[in-house]
Parts: structure tokens; C-alpha cells; sequence
């Protein structure tokens, strides 16, 4: 399962280190991409290819819009040996990755932020709006 949170450095070059856990169950290559609140979405190829077969469910005028968005600033990356990927610049400007960035797990993808936008994305997320969120949920 994709669960934790784990912070480390963007260098200059865009490469960050992927945590180990993650790159297991990921496999040896996946799909990084621009998603909602500024941050970036690594799925598996495999959860890759659902995310598309539901889209293609809608027909192609329907998911055109979601489709723009994911596919064209998608990625297929491979940890190289020290288990850093590489993230281009148009992604690590989308998610304003500069420095310090935070990589979570939310199963059944991970999200890349920079570290300063995720804490304040944490600290606008009350327990009331979360309780909510639960109770909408049915949790």
C-alpha cells in the first residue's frame, strides 16, 4: 500500500531521491504527471492504464479535457541507481518544486509537493472539514 510521507531535496538538476518503499510497489518504471492544488501524481503503469480506461468510458469528447491535463505533461521515469528520478522543469514548475519537497502516499498513487505548499495545504485541512469529508465518505 502507498502510505507515509516522506521529505527530501529537489537538486538543481530536477533529480530527487524516490522513496524505496514507493519505487517497490511502483515497479521499475511509472508515470509522473501535473495534478489538482499544484502538485504533481505518480501512478504505477498499471493504475496508469485504468485511470485512461475510465476516461475512455466517457467517449473522447467527454474526457478531452482530462486527458489535455494528464497526458500532456506526463512522464515515464526510471529510478536510476541511487533511486532519484528525474523531474522535468515544466513539472517541477507546476508543483513550484524548488528545494524542500514532501512525497506522500495516498493509495493507490503518490503526490509530490513542494514541502511549503504541503504544509499549508495541511494546516487548511481542520478536523471539522475533514470530519465532513469522513462523514460524506460514510466513514
Amino acid at each position: 500500500m502507498l502510505i507515509g510521507e516522506y521529505n527530501y531535496i529537489i537538486d538543481e538538476k530536477g533529480r530527487l531521491n524516490f522513496p524505496a518503499k514507493f519505487r517497490e510497489q511502483l515497479g521499475e518504471t511509472f508515470i509522473i504527471t501535473r495534478w489538482l492544488e499544484e502538485c504533481l501524481i505518480v501512478f504505477s503503469n498499471s493504475q496508469w492504464e485504468m485511470v485512461f480506461a475510465a476516461i475512455n468510458e466517457k467517449g473522447l469528447a467527454a474526457g478531452r479535457m482530462a486527458r489535455r491535463f494528464l497526458l500532456a505533461s506526463a512522464v515515464e521515469v526510471s529510478p536510476d541507481k541511487q533511486g532519484r528520478i528525474l523531474i522535468p522543469q515544466t513539472l517541477r514548475e507546476h508543483a513550484n518544486l524548488k528545494k524542500e519537497v514532501s512525497i506522500l502516499g495516498a493509495d493507490p498513487y503518490v503526490e509530490i509537493w513542494d514541502a511549503a505548499a504541503w504544509k499549508k495545504e495541511c494546516d487548511a485541512m481542520s478536523s471539522q472539514v475533514i470530519g465532513q469529508a469522513m462523514e460524506q465518505l460514510g466513514i
